[in-house]
């Protein structure tokens, strides 16, 4: 019992610190998949049962979204598997595109990001949303610094383009 007591003191210690960074990334990276508070959740009770496998040395936020992108794409896998159960299921699926708050600036990024391919999107969040170096986010990626500049360069680009879409639409919409 002592020693879980250790674990949780030693686990909250390493958590509390980066706590903000990880739920910008959270709010960020689960928008329209699913509540960002469950990705936490979700994340955080892995990485404590997980706690054997994480290095010393490393970065536990790195630890953590590594985490929560598998959490998320399981989560997604899953959903894409799932069909509506019945008319009513059907009614009650929200969808994000019609919600009356779309404009306010947070959900318009967001939504936009959402538009992005994942890893374009996961590199964008990763990199202006919650500061990791471009050689962080290739780890995380599984992938080459070069690789992750180009992402970041399309997903800037895209991004613009959606973000211009979206004015241009609302303007349309306002007359």
């Amino acid at each position: 019992m002592e020693e879980k007591g250790k674990d949780q003191a030693w686990f909250m210690s390493m958590y509390t610190p980066v706590h903000g960074r990880f739920e910008r990334f959270c709010k960020a990276r689960a928008y329209g998949d699913m509540e960002y508070q469950d990705l936490m959740h979700d994340t955080i009770v892995l990485a404590y049962q997980k706690l054997h496998a994480y290095e010393p040395g490393r970065s536990f936020l790195h630890f953590l979204f590594g985490i929560a992108i598998r959490v998320l794409a399981n989560a997604n896998r899953k959903k894409r598997t799932l069909p509506l159960r019945d008319h009513q299921s059907a009614f009650e699926t929200e969808d994000p595109a019609t919600r009356a708050d779309r404009f306010e600036d947070h959900l318009v990024l967001y939504a936009a990001l959402k538009k992005l391919p994942v890893q374009q999107r996961e590199a964008l969040i990763l990199f202006e949303i919650s500061g990791f170096s471009i050689a962080e986010i290739a780890e995380l990626q599984e992938s080459g610094i070069s690789a992750v500049k180009q992402r970041l360069a399309r997903g800037r680009q895209n991004l613009a383009e959606i973000l211009k879409e979206e004015i241009d639409e609302f303007e349309r919409i306002q007359g």
